[in-house]
């Protein structure tokens, strides 16, 4: 009879289901949609008894679980919510001959994620007029003109992968045939993907510069930033 307690008690309390509570796991590095959503897929995935749901506007996510699934969430956070290593990007357009010819553009680029880059003006451009008389404005809108620069790089370690938009422009001399006011824009676009080495320099290839209408040859280093 005693042996027979003892396996209808061990059997109650087998069925007893694990005390489960709230909790709220803020993340600290993973700031983007992408990331968020990616860590709680993950959680997801790995405690498929858990309630996992993210909250976007305080960037948490919050969880209904056992005592252990929360933990375990906790670990893999901790795994995965990491600061993210930073790079300084430092791009060389070089017109190749000419003393003093070459123009450098530093940049500091999170590991993941995009930066821009932007040197010139904004150039005005007449887009259309409304009202009659002495009442009639002119629209206006404004274009930038001059080097824009976006990199973005990926990866880890020595598997580092770069891609890179670099956009000349310039208004040039020559009127417009569609109207008097509206000015004609040079462009030069050099975009591509690059397998970057920590300190070695990069040529990334060459592109045509509107306005002087010399042929550059563009290239890139990246340093880790400690």
């Amino acid at each position: 009879m005693l042996a027979t307690r003892s396996a209808v008690a061990q059997t109650q309390s087998a069925d007893q289901k694990p005390t489960e509570s709230y909790a709220t796991l803020y993340l600290t590095n993973l700031t983007e949609n992408r990331e968020a959503n990616d860590a709680v897929t993950d959680l997801r995935n790995m405690l498929p008894k858990a309630k996992i749901y993210r909250v976007e506007s305080a960037n948490a996510i919050s969880i209904y679980a056992t005592a252990e699934d929360i933990a375990k969430a906790q670990k893999i956070l901790a795994d995965i919510d990491r600061p993210r290593k930073t790079y300084r990007l430092t791009y060389t357009i070089n017109d190749g001959g000419t003393q003093g010819g070459s123009q450098h553009f530093v940049m500091i680029v999170g590991s993941g994620n995009k930066t821009t880059l932007k040197q010139g003006a904004r150039v005005p451009i007449v887009t259309g007029t409304y009202g009659n008389g002495s009442d009639q404005k002119t629209q206006v809108q404004y274009m930038d003109v001059g080097i824009n620069l976006d990199a973005t790089l990926d990866g880890r370690g020595d598997e580092m992968r770069l891609h890179t938009k670099l956009e000349q422009t310039s208004v040039a001399e020559e009127k417009s045939n569609v109207g008097i006011q509206d000015p004609v824009i040079h462009q030069s676009v050099l975009e591509g993907e690059s397998a970057i080495v920590m300190g070695k320099p990069v040529m990334l290839g060459s592109v045509d510069m509107p306005r002087s209408g010399k042929r550059v040859e563009v290239s890139v280093v990246a340093e880790a930033v400690k």
